[in-house]
C-alpha cells in the first residue's frame, strides 16, 4: 500500500491525513498547556477571592500584598449553619462551598416554598472570615452570599461591623445580570449606599432591603433600606430575597446570634 509520503498532495486522503495530524499536535499542545497553567489559575483565582474578601471589609488598599494582608488580618473559619457554631474538624483551606452544595451528603435541599433566594440547594457548612484589628479583637464578619438575580446566580461577600448588624459593605465578585441595569450591583457608588445600614430590626427580623426607587428622608425604617438599581427591578429583588435568606434562621442567623452573645458576655 502506498504510504503517506507517496499520497498526492491534492488528494483527499492526503487531506485528512494531514488535517487529522494538526489537530493531534494542537491538542496534545493545548491540554499540556492547561496542565501546566492550572497551579497558575488556581493562585491567581484564590488571590481574587481575597482580595474581594478584603476589599468588602475595607481592608485592602490598591498596591497591597494580597496573601500578607489576608494572613495577617483575616481568621477563615466554617460554620454549621444549623446550630452556628464554629466545625473544628473541616479545614477552611480545603473547603469548597459551591462544591458541597452540590454534593447530597454535605447540603440539603432548599424547599421551594423556602427558596426565596433560587439557590435550591445549601451547603451544610459555610465559610465565614473574622477580620481582627491590631490588638486582635474582632472588627468586621465577611459572609458569602449568594442568590438569583434576573439572568444569573449572583455570588458576593457581605461585610457587616463586630455587632453583627451593621453593614460595612456589599460587594459582588461574580454575576451575569444586564450590563447598565442589574449589572450595577457592581457599581462602587451603589455598593457604597450600604455602608451602615442595619440587617435586624428591633423584632429581631431581618429588614434589610433594596427598595423601589431611592431612599429619601422620610422613607420608613430608612436605617433598613437601600436605593433600588433603576430599570432592574427583578435585580433588586433578588439581592433583597439573597439578603433575607443568607441572613436568616436558615443562612447565617445562628451563627451571628452567638458572636452577639460572646459579644454582651465580654
Amino acid at each position: 500500500m502506498p504510504g503517506l509520503l507517496t499520497f498526492s498532495r491534492d488528494g483527499v486522503a492526503y487531506i485528512v491525513v494531514f488535517a487529522l495530524a494538526v489537530c493531534l499536535v494542537c491538542s496534545v499542545f493545548v491540554a499540556a498547556s492547561a496542565v501546566y497553567l492550572k497551579p497558575l489559575q488556581v493562585a491567581n483565582a484564590q488571590i481574587d477571592k481575597r482580595r474581594n474578601i478584603l476589599q468588602v471589609a475595607e481592608l485592602y488598599q490598591p498596591g497591597d500584598d494580597v496573601n500578607e494582608v489576608f494572613n495577617e488580618r483575616l481568621e477563615p473559619r466554617i460554620v454549621n449553619l444549623e446550630t452556628g457554631e464554629f466545625a473544628e474538624d473541616i479545614d477552611p483551606a480545603e473547603y469548597d462551598q459551591r462544591e458541597a452544595a452540590r454534593d447530597p451528603q454535605m447540603s440539603v435541599n432548599v424547599p421551594r416554598g423556602e427558596d426565596i433566594a433560587g439557590i435550591k440547594r445549601r451547603a451544610k457548612y459555610a465559610e465565614v472570615y473574622l477580620a481582627r484589628d491590631e490588638n486582635g479583637e474582632l472588627s468586621a464578619i465577611i459572609l458569602p452570599v449568594h442568590g438569583y438575580g434576573l439572568w444569573s446566580t449572583m455570588y458576593g461577600f457581605l461585610a457587616l461591623e463586630p455587632d453583627a448588624n451593621t453593614v460595612i459593605g456589599l460587594k459582588f465578585y461574580e454575576q451575569g445580570e444586564t450590563p447598565g441595569l442589574g449589572g450595577e450591583v457592581e457599581n462602587p457608588k451603589w455598593r457604597a449606599l450600604w455602608d451602615g445600614k442595619k440587617v435586624y430590626g428591633e423584632d429581631g427580623e431581618v429588614r434589610l432591603s433594596v427598595i423601589k426607587g431611592a431612599v429619601g428622608p422620610d422613607t420608613p425604617q430608612k436605617e433598613h433600606k437601600v436605593d433600588g438599581l433603576s430599570g432592574a427591578t427583578l435585580t433588586s429583588r433578588g439581592v433583597s430575597s439573597m439578603i433575607h435568606y443568607w441572613l436568616g434562621e436558615r443562612g447565617f442567623e445562628p451563627f451571628l446570634d452567638r458572636i452577639r452573645e460572646q459579644s454582651e458576655s465580654v
